[in-house]
């Protein structure tokens, strides 16, 4: 009786500590599960970003619906944005804290517009090249001085190898968020929706008229690209994606199109869309929740 006694009892210590490793476990998963979902929750709302390097926010656009883009004024400290697809066909001039200086409405039927960019010269280009289902027959490029808005040129395009709109899942490689001028050309970089590993480089000349985009490269990149960025001197280009980046270096922006990707978490920034150089080491980014961001290199 005393062996069944002890037995019994030891039995019943096993079962209790197992039971009670199973409930702390459970509750840590519990812990961390919802600590993730914290997390994210945060993320949308362009908040933790204490913990990403050389990144501060420097200001809020709430005047904006959904900002989708940045391109420099010309003005020391402030730059033009747009609305992402739906919006009003409007450019939002914006200081460096992200408060609306100004609204210039463009003469265009606006379907949708995801990136913007500008030249030398003061030009702007907007790209209303959005694919989300990769079925568009109209894409084109706005091109505008904002000393006359209303005087809007059109650069038509179309992909040399693009056959079927749209084209099987896997192949949906011609969304376009991206998009910067260098050299006479406006250059195009791919949203990849079918796989989530290429962004295909485009590029077109910066005049009016109807082109078949010239296939410049093929760029390994694990995420979706939603805005390209060229810093003044040319030798770094970054390719900006949902809460991350990916930097490329080289002696020129030919050199940067053939370097390996370092890739830059950004998570917790939100949704980010928008990005432009102000000088070689400083990049602003924005995001579709209102955030304005400097990243210092």
């Amino acid at each position: 009786m005393r062996i069944v006694f002890l037995t019994a009892v030891l039995a019943g210590l096993l079962f209790s500590g197992c039971s009670e490793a199973q409930t702390q476990e459970a509750s840590d998963g519990q812990k961390q599960e919802k600590s993730e979902k914290s997390g994210k929750k945060k993320g949308k709302k362009g908040k933790g970003i204490a913990d990403i390097s050389n990144l501060t926010q420097v200001g809020k656009m709430n005047g904006v619906p959904e900002s989708s883009g940045l391109a420099l004024t010309g003005e020391t400290g402030s730059f033009y944005t747009h609305g992402d697809e739906g919006a009003r066909p409007i450019l939002f001039k914006v200081d460096a804290t992200g408060r609306t200086l100004a609204e210039l409405e463009v003469p265009v039927q606006g379907d949708d517009w995801e990136s913007i960019t500008r030249d030398t010269q003061g030009n702007l280009y907007i790209g209303d090249v959005g694919n989300n289902n990769n079925n568009r027959r109209d894409l084109v490029i706005y091109r505008l001085n904002p000393s006359n808005v209303k005087q809007v040129q059109e650069i038509k395009l179309k992909y040399p190898d693009q056959q079927d709109f749209p084209p099987a899942k896997q192949d949906q490689n011609f969304d376009c968020e991206a998009t910067l001028w260098n050299g006479g050309n406006v250059y195009l970089f791919t949203k990849d929706r079918g796989q989530g590993q290429t962004s295909k480089v485009y590029a077109v000349p910066d005049q009016p008229g109807s082109y078949t985009a010239r296939l410049i490269t093929k760029l390994a990149i694990p995420g979706q690209v939603t805005d390209a960025a060229l810093s003044p001197d040319g030798r770094r280009l970054v390719l900006l994606a949902r809460q991350e980046m990916f930097v490329l270096e080289g002696g020129s922006f030919e050199e940067a199109l053939k370097a390996t990707p370092q890739q830059i978490s950004l998570k917790g920034a939100g949704q980010t869309e928008g990005a432009v150089f102000t000088d070689n080491a400083t990049l602003y980014i924005s995001s579709e929740q209102g955030a304005l961001y400097k990243y210092s290199f």
